[in-house]
This record gives structure tokens, C-alpha cells and sequence, in this order.
């Protein structure tokens, strides 16, 4: 049976998803994903993460993330499924194009 957006990701699928972003990496002390962004400038930093948030309201999934002057820290997971599902990789993939780093 096909997995739902809201299942855990496991198995074959989970290393097809993992596989399918570009630069993500597993926590080591948690099962979620995260990636590091750098830009020229705050400007540049905030309005990458005022995008984001657009999408993530509208998916009702918010990542959890850290913003110093031009770099934007990102951890992606599914708290309601105690870790990683098709939408942390969902919304993984639309922030790497929003960065302009699709694999």
C-alpha cells in the first residue's frame, strides 16, 4: 500500500526520498533532516524564509528553523508521526527550488 503524506517515512521509499534532495542530512539525534542556506545579506535571508512560510501555512507544516544575519537553518520533521513523511520531503524539494538547488 502506497505510503500517506502523514505516514512515517521507512524502508525503500524513505531512501528514494532522501536520495531525491539535494544536501539535506539526517540529524544525528533525531529522525528529521536539515540543511544550512547562506545569502549576500539579511535581506536576502528573511525574504527566503518569507516564502517559505507562505508554502509551509498552506501545507499546515511548519519547519522548525533559525535565522542569524544571512544564514537560514532548517529542520524538517513530522511531529504528528514522530518523524520524517512525504511532506517534510515536499517541503524540503520547495525550498531547494526557492534556493535554486534542485538536484
Amino acid at each position: 500500500m502506497p505510503k500517506k503524506a502523514t505516514d512515517q517515512l521507512r524502508g525503500k521509499r524513505r531512501r528514494e526520498a532522501l536520495g531525491e534532495l539535494s544536501s539535506w542530512h539526517l540529524k544525528a539525534d533525531r529522525d528529521a533532516i536539515e540543511k544550512s542556506f547562506t545569502f549576500d545579506d539579511f535581506n536576502g535571508a528573511f525574504g527566503f524564509m518569507s516564502r517559505i512560510a507562505l508554502k509551509a501555512e498552506a501545507m499546515n507544516h511548519h519547519p522548525e528553523w533559525s535565522n542569524v544575519y544571512n544564514r537560514v537553518d532548517i529542520v524538517l520533521t513530522s511531529h504528528d508521526v514522530g518523524g520524517l513523511s512525504e511532506r517534510d520531503i515536499a517541503l524540503a524539494r520547495f525550498i531547494d527550488t526557492l534556493a535554486g538547488e534542485t538536484s
